[in-house]
């Protein structure tokens, strides 16, 4: 190749580059801004090819999605003077990418940091008319929409930002003021406890000395039943000895004898003495009875 080709090729080489360092591309999730020796020319630039004047022109490029940022616990006063660690985020978007860049130079950081003054000024403010209650539970809804329009309408105008929406992720007591909290409901529940405990006691005495009545009544009457049962029964038996008796009174006499002897010679260890001139004696050697 000659002289003449190496320049032509070379010369076409510069002007791909040219026009390749003339195009840019915004991304659709992107809008930017050209700066020309670092004054701004043109802001807002759509998704799309774009030209540019190489060197000369720079092109800053900016994400316009829905952005989260978290932010630092921070400790907040009630009405009442109670303090609260709060933690809580953000959720923002670029909206106006002229005023953005005025404002922040185009510092995501830098945004995120005064976006972060401005909550931080706005949850104090509001915590501040608001008891504890109505922070935790009955308002929090009601704080959470107020901060956020209110933030939104001073960031929009300041600096192009777009606030979606700020929500409180916890809600909590210091430390120390949980302790004494805790142990304070702790006290509670065991002066309660002690209370159900006594109402306790007391119940089951009442339901002791219940018991021990009705055992007692049922124990009487179960007496009576039975003193009347037994009197029933020596009655039955009376009159089954009387008629026993009228219907053979030798028998009787034999049988009631008999019993006699019984009851007196329960042991091996009884005696019986028996006089020789007794009626018993003549009727063990009386032949009659003998047989």
């Amino acid at each position: 190749m000659g002289p003449k080709g190496v320049v032509g090729l070379a010369g076409a080489l510069i002007v791909v580059l040219l026009v390749l360092s003339s195009v840019f591309i915004i991304p659709e999730t992107h809008r930017g801004v050209m700066l020309r020796f670092g004054e701004l020319v043109e802001t807002d630039i759509e998704a799309g090819i774009h030209f540019k004047v190489p060197v000369i022109d720079q092109v800053r490029e900016f994400d316009i999605r829905v952005l989260t940022m978290d932010l630092p616990s921070r400790q907040y006063l009630t009405v009442e003077k109670k303090p609260l660690d709060v933690d809580s985020y953000i959720a923002w978007r670029i909206q106006d990418v002229d005023q953005f860049y005025r404002a922040t130079g185009g510092d995501e950081f830098r945004a995120q940091s005064l976006m972060l003054s401005r909550v931080d000024n706005g949850l104090r403010d509001e915590f501040g008319v608001r008891t504890m209650h109505e922070v935790v539970s009955g308002q929090r809804d009601e704080l959470m929409h107020t901060l956020r329009d209110r933030v939104n309408e001073t960031s929009v105008e300041e600096f192009g930002i777009k606030v979606i929406d700020i929500r409180l992720k916890a809600i909590e007591l210091p430390g120390q003021v949980s302790e004494n909290v805790y142990r304070r409901m702790a006290t509670e529940r065991e002066k309660l406890a002690q209370e159900f405990r006594s109402r306790g006691r007391e119940l089951a005495e009442g339901i002791r000395a219940d018991a021990d009545r009705q055992k007692t009544v049922t124990l009487a009457e179960a007496f009576a039943a039975s003193e009347t049962t037994r009197g029933e029964g020596d009655g039955e038996a009376a009159r089954i000895y009387a008629e026993a008796y009228g219907t053979d009174s030798e028998f009787y006499s034999f049988y009631r004898s008999l019993q006699a002897y019984r009851n007196t010679f329960a042991t091996k260890d009884d005696i019986m003495v028996i006089d020789s001139e007794s009626e018993f004696m003549k009727f063990l050697t009386d032949p009659k009875g003998g047989s």
